[in-house]
């Protein structure tokens, strides 16, 4: 009636998923390296794998491609991003709207600063569809979210449109691929450019509590 063999096979699916799960981070890990270190272009399969200990043969089996890296890892950098943006705008500390885009500019420059991996993929791998799809998507999300923010805290009139704000991002995101073509840690002076701009264009739809 019962398989005499299924006690002794049961714990090999665990152990093989356990594996599996250790190879893909061990993948990722090496990923993420190799953007960090050497740029977009180095962190290529094959790169990756031999950075990892993998066989190539074996890489397929994990990822189908670089870009299913790539994507996972992004993914991973704008989840914490995410998080991040949403403890700044729980806990408000901006009186103005110049205030308010210095805290969303000055989070965004922080953590591409300190996670050049996300930098080269934001930028450098939009060149792949999926890669521009997520930032794009993220950029949208962030910028309803600040939207709301903004009109919650009167810092921009209750009728400001949504579009304003998405537009905004989008001017900052070409501004902020500018800054990090000219110097790999984003320079300085394209973003404050970028802080004048967008802070200028905002203030046309100021409330009257921001004068």
């Amino acid at each position: 009636m019962f398989d005499k063999n299924a006690t002794s096979r049961t714990p090999a699916r665990p152990a093989a998923q356990r594996r599996g799960m250790e190879r893909r981070k061990a993948i990722l890990d090496a990923a993420e390296a190799l953007l960090a270190e050497q740029g977009y272009e180095a962190a290529t399969l094959k790169a990756t794998g031999e950075r990892a200990g993998i066989p190539i043969a074996s890489m397929y089996h994990y990822f189908a491609d670089r870009y299913q890296v790539d994507a996972e890892l992004l993914r991973r950098h704008l989840g914490e991003l995410d998080r991040l943006i949403g403890l700044a705008l729980a806990e408000p500390r901006a009186q103005t709207l110049r205030e308010a885009v210095d805290v969303m500019i000055d989070l965004l420059l922080d953590y591409m600063r300190g996670h050049r991996s996300c930098t080269e993929l934001w930028f450098a791998g939009r060149q792949h569809a999926t890669l521009d799809e997520l930032v794009r998507a993220f950029d949208e999300a962030q910028a309803e979210r600040l939207w709301r923010h903004l009109v919650e805290q009167r810092l921009v009139s209750a009728d400001t449109p949504l579009l304003a704000l998405l537009l905004a991002f989008e001017a900052g995101t070409r501004l902020f691929d500018s800054a990090f073509r000219r110097s790999p840690a984003g320079d300085d002076a394209t973003i404050d450019e970028a802080r004048r701009m967008v802070t200028a264009y905002l203030e046309t739809y100021g409330s009257e509590a921001t004068g």
